[in-house]
Parts: structure tokens; C-alpha cells; sequence
């Protein structure tokens, strides 16, 4: 029999006994000290109704296995328990996270956090509980009085020197989801060691203290302080400055429609379009504002195409504009589509805006710095993305470097390279993430919005479009086709089973395919990223950093095409990226679509097997 307390924020409501005897001590044990420690009192009574119940497979899944901090922070679906985002977690991550400042950063207490939050069912709860506890450890906390697109904390850590960032967000996942994402001192997403050592510190640091729960206690310390005032105008103040043709942009016909996607950005973009000297853009009114159940989307992710964008769509033709600029909940990512002479509208694709935003950013800087010698500028993309920017660089004279997927890897890439003297103008990743310039050391749909807004006034001043100017970019450059998707997997031992066959595919360890179609396309190239083995290098080694904690194998075909296949840190998907690129001189895009459709859909078959192991396939 266990007394259980359950307390709101104001008050003692209730004292509840009920008996926790599943059958399985650890997990008893388990939900009676989450019971124990919990003090929001719907979460306690979801657990309660399980244990009446005895719902053990619930609670085991609940209780057993606890949300691992990683490299993206936390995320995952809100809900009472140590597998899901919920008050008592998200205090025991504080408590581990600000334990791991004082001890590993050099006078934390002085340079502080600065948190921000987005429009999420809990967002701003998560943020304040957080901010709680760095107070509580007089840690001075710089937390944003109102929702901010998650650009704004890497922008922070830098402007303020702080010894990190947090942002409560789940970007583009669904509403039940949230998250919490952390930026070292350098600006730049956590990498590796500092997710284990953090998550060490969590475990060390589980039982909360008291003073963990009353969030008034930061508002009325010394050590708070509300960034919102000054980080909006410096950071607006500094795009200002990079304006490349200002009167272009104030004269241009142009009219931009942007949706916010029920997000953050709202705002943001508008500010955005008045720094670069444009005229303000139609809104879609419906997704204008923050709104928490994503009421007119199914996915709240730009990146999922028409389906995402329809409403954009009939506000853009209601309006008579032609483009249409997206950003997703949390204003990191950007999408855009325009409307074609036919009357269609096309949607680029992240790679599309990638060497579409590369090329402005590449032009930006030529005419900024006519007489600079380029060898110390450089571009990056990860290694998924498309080679294109590979191909500028080397026509141009710039640098191209390929990293890891992911932002913290381009992000921490940007910091070396800046410690050694050199200048990163542009990253990407084909996931519609853009960082335009080394302000914010993450993607930055915001930037990247006022950038694409000014490319294509500059285009229409010369009688361009952005899909003309993409075909130019591609007919100077060589054709760079792309086919990027992904299956649905709920089952990570099938996703495991999956990305073992292919490193045993003739029963022996290192065996990867050879061929597909019966040997009709060849693979020269195989490299392994989970397990370090590549055999394009010496010994068979990887020079890229080697991940065992998530699936990445990437196939070169003898006639060029590159595809990747690997899992999501963030969601149940198996991932797949490929393409094929053509010399200048190549210009059968008809021939070149064929061959890469025929192979992209072998390797699907061939070496995912959807139909044998139950895959289910990306909505329409």
C-alpha cells in the first residue's frame, strides 16, 4: 500500500492510497517512485488508472525504459512516466543538465542559460520549470517571455557568451510531441561526449528538490532576466546589414504569401521582410497564430509537400501571388513553392533551395568582396544532401566540405573552421534546413525565408524565376537529380534486422550487395557509418565520424548514383536519399529521371523489402 500526494501548483489536493503490486518488483518500485515524486496531479491519476487496471504492458513500456538524453536533446510524446516529456522528467533533466555546467564549464553561474520555448501544449510550463532550477542553483537564466523561433537560442548563447542554450520545442512532430534541445557555449548543438556525460549526471541527479517546482521563484530573482527586446533587435539589426539590394527589394511586383504552419513565425518572418526593405506578404489567416493542435494540418511539416501547403496554396491563388514561402512550427526549417506559367504550382525540394540559396549566398559574397580571394570560404551540406554546392565550389573557388547528417554537425564544422581563420557563408541539409551566414550556428528558417524573398526579387528584375534560375544553376553547374523518401517503422528490432542483412548479405560479416536488378547497375562503393567501415578507404576505414547508435549505409554505383539508406533520431523511419548527377554536357534529364527511378525503386525493394517486413509507406 502506497500513500500517494498529489499537488498542483497552488495546493494540496488529494491523498490517495492504492496498492502497486504488478508482479514485477522493479517496476512497482519504478512507478511508486515516479508516484513518490510527481506533482501534477492529471499525470498521477493517468498512472493510477493503470495500476487499477493492471496494465502491466503499458506501465512496463511507461517505467522500464527511460527517455535517453542524445545529441538532439530529448524528444518524445508527452505523458506521465520516464519514457515520455513530463514535469517530474523534464526537472530531472534540469537538474542533471545544470549539475554538468558547474562542473564542466568554466563560470556557468556567471555567463548563464538562455531558454526559449515554442507554442506547444507544455512548451512554456517545461521552460519555466527549467528555468526554475537553474535559478535555484544561482545559475542566472535569460528566458524569453514569449514563444521564439528556435534560432534565436543559438543566436543567444553567442550574443550573451553563454555557457549553453535550451529550447523546448519538437520542431515538425506531431502535437502530442515535444522536446528539449541543447547548444553548447560554442553556439553549436551538443555533440558527443557531453549527450552521455549529460545523460550520466540525469541519472545522477533523479530525486527532485523542493524547490524545483515553484516557477514565481524565477520571476522574482535577481538572476532572471527577459531577453526578448534585445535579442529581436540585434538579431533583425544584423540581417539589416546583409541586405545586398534593398531598392530591388522595396520596387519588386512580387507578392509573397507565407504560412507559419500554426508556429512561431508569424512574427518573426514579418520582421524579416521589414529588415530586407520588401513589402509585408499575405498571411495564411488560418495558421497565422500559435495553435497547439495543428487544427488545419495532419503533419505540421512543410516538408511533406501539397498536403502541408494547401492552404497556402488557395490563399496564394486567392491573392494572385506567386510565391509561397513555409516555415515549420519552430521557424528552423523553410519551404517554398511557385506558381508555373501553367498554373501549377511547383514545390522545391530541400536540395532545389539548396543550390538555389548556395548560388545567392555564393553571389552575395562575390559582390560584397570583388577582390577577396575565395580559398578560405567555405560551403557545407551533409552527407545526404546534394553535391551541388561541391560542384559551385569547385567552378568558383570556394571550399566544400560534406559532414555528418544533422545541424550539429555542420555547426560544430562552422566553429572549427572559424577558430582556424576561415569563413562558412552557407550550410545545408536536403531536410529544408538552411543556415545562411555563421550568425545562428543551427538552420534557420528565418534567415533563409528573407533570402529566398530577396533572390527572387533580384530574379524578377532580369525576367527570372526561381525554377528558371534553378535550371540555369543546373545547365552551368551539371544536373544534380534527386529521389528522397522514407517507410514507416515502429519496430526497432525489424529496422536492426533490416541494416544487418545488408552488412551480411552472403552470410558473412562485411558482405554488403554487390549489384541490384541481377547485376544490371554495379556497386563500386560501400560505406558504413554505424560500424566504420568504408572500402573506398584505407584498411576499409571511414574518415567520417562513426555512429553506433543509429543505422547509415551509403551505396556508390558504378555509374554515379549515391544512395544513402539510414534511421531518423527523432522519428520511427527508415530513410532513404539518392542521387544522380550529369555533367554540364548532359542534358537528357528525361534519360537521367529513368535510370534514377529504376534504381532507386530496386534498392527499395531489393534491400528494404517493404512487403516482407511489414514497412509502411510515406503518406500521400
Amino acid at each position: 500500500m502506497y500513500t500517494v500526494l498529489l499537488i498542483n501548483e497552488n495546493s494540496l489536493i488529494m491523498d490517495r492510497k492504492i496498492s502497486v503490486n504488478t508482479g514485477n518488483i522493479e517496476l512497482d518500485n519504478k512507478i511508486d517512485e515516479w508516484l513518490r515524486w510527481n506533482k501534477d496531479p492529471k499525470a498521477g491519476h493517468e498512472v493510477e488508472e493503470l495500476v487499477q487496471e493492471n496494465n502491466v504492458q503499458i506501465l512496463s513500456k511507461l517505467f522500464l525504459k527511460r527517455l535517453e538524453f542524445g545529441t538532439a536533446g530529448l524528444r518524445g510524446c508527452m505523458g506521465p512516466g520516464y519514457s515520455q516529456l513530463n514535469d517530474l522528467v523534464i526537472v530531472q533533466t534540469g537538474q542533471g543538465l545544470s549539475n554538468y555546467l558547474l562542473n564542466f564549464v568554466a563560470n556557468s553561474p556567471v555567463k548563464g542559460v538562455i531558454i526559449g520555448y515554442d507554442g506547444r501544449h507544455c512548451s512554456k510550463r517545461f521552460a519555466e520549470l527549467t528555468a526554475t532550477i537553474f535559478v535555484a542553483k544561482s545559475i542566472k537564466v535569460y528566458l524569453f517571455s514569449k514563444v521564439v523561433p528556435t534560432p534565436f537560442i543559438p543566436y543567444g548563447v553567442l550574443k550573451y557568451k553563454c555557457a549553453a542554450g535550451i529550447m523546448v520545442t519538437a520542431s515538425h512532430n506531431p502535437k502530442n510531441d515535444n522536446g528539449y534541445k541543447v547548444y553548447w557555449e560554442n553556439g553549436a548543438q551538443i555533440i558527443s561526449p557531453h549527450d552521455k556525460k549529460i545523460q550520466n549526471y540525469i541519472l545522477g541527479s533523479l530525486q527532485p528538490n523542493e524547490s524545483s517546482w515553484d516557477v514565481t521563484k524565477v520571476y522574482e530573482s535577481p538572476l532572471y532576466e527577459d531577453p526578448w527586446n534585445d535579442i529581436t533587435q540585434s538579431y533583425f539589426h544584423g540581417l539589416k546589414q546583409t541586405v545586398l539590394y534593398p531598392e530591388v527589394n522595396r520596387n519588386t511586383i512580387l507578392k509573397f504569401t507565407y504560412t507559419p504552419m500554426h508556429g512561431v513565425g508569424y512574427e518573426y518572418m514579418s520582421a524579416a521582410f521589414d529588415a530586407a526593405n520588401l513589402k509585408p506578404f499575405i498571411v495564411v489567416e488560418e495558421q497565422k497564430l500559435p495553435d497547439p493542435e495543428f487544427s488545419t494540418v495532419k503533419f505540421p511539416n512543410p516538408e511533406e509537400g501539397e498536403s502541408a501547403l494547401d492552404l497556402s496554396i488557395k490563399t496564394a491563388n486567392e491573392n494572385s501571388s506567386s510565391i509561397i514561402i513555409a516555415n515549420d512550427p519552430d521557424a528552423d526549417r523553410l519551404a517554398c513553392a511557385i506558381k508555373m506559367k501553367s498554373g501549377e504550382w511547383y514545390i522545391f525540394s530541400g536540395n532545389e533551395l539548396g543550390a538555389l540559396l548556395g548560388w545567392w549566398m555564393m553571389h552575395m559574397y562575390q559582390v560584397q568582396h570583388p577582390d577577396t580571394d575565395f580559398s578560405n570560404v567555405y560551403m557545407l551540406a551533409s552527407t545526404v544532401s546534394s553535391k551541388i554546392l561541391a560542384s559551385m565550389a569547385k567552378q568558383e573557388g570556394f571550399n566544400f566540405e560534406e559532414t555528418l547528417t544533422g545541424f550539429k554537425w555542420m555547426g560544430n564544422r562552422t566553429v572549427e573552421l572559424e577558430k582556424a581563420g576561415k569563413e562558412v557563408i552557407f550550410a545545408y541539409e536536403e531536410a529544408i534546413g538552411f543556415m545562411c551566414g555563421s550568425n545562428v550556428l543551427d538552420k534557420d528558417g528565418i534567415s533563409a525565408g528573407m533570402r529566398i524573398a530577396e533572390l527572387a526579387a533580384y530574379l524578377e528584375t532580369i525576367g527570372f524565376t526561381l525554377y528558371e534560375k534553378l535550371n540555369e544553376i543546373y545547365a552551368q553547374y551539371g544536373y544534380h537529380i534527386s529521389k528522397n523518401s522514407y517507410w514507416i517503422c515502429h519496430e526497432p528490432d525489424t529496422i536492426k534486422a533490416i541494416f544487418e542483412r545488408l552488412r551480411n548479405y552472403t552470410g558473412e560479416q562485411n558482405t554488403y550487395p554487390t549489384s541490384i536488378l541481377n547485376g544490371k547497375y554495379s556497386i563500386v562503393g560501400v560505406r558504413d557509418l554505424t560500424n566504420g567501415y568504408d572500402n573506398t578507404k584505407p584498411k576499409n576505414k571511414a574518415i567520417l565520424p562513426v555512429s553506433k547508435s543509429s543505422q547509415m549505409i551509403t551505396f556508390t554505383f558504378k555509374n554515379g548514383l549515391v544512395v544513402t539508406l539510414r534511421t531518423s533520431g527523432t522519428e520511427p523511419k527508415i530513410k532513404y536519399y539518392s542521387e544522380l548527377c550529369a555533367t554540364p554536357e548532359e542534358k537528357d534529364l528525361k534519360l537521367l529521371r529513368g535510370t534514377l527511378d529504376e534504381m532507386v525503386s530496386a534498392v527499395v525493394e531489393e534491400f528494404l523489402q517493404p512487403e516482407t517486413h511489414g514497412l509502411i509507406p510515406r503518406p500521400s
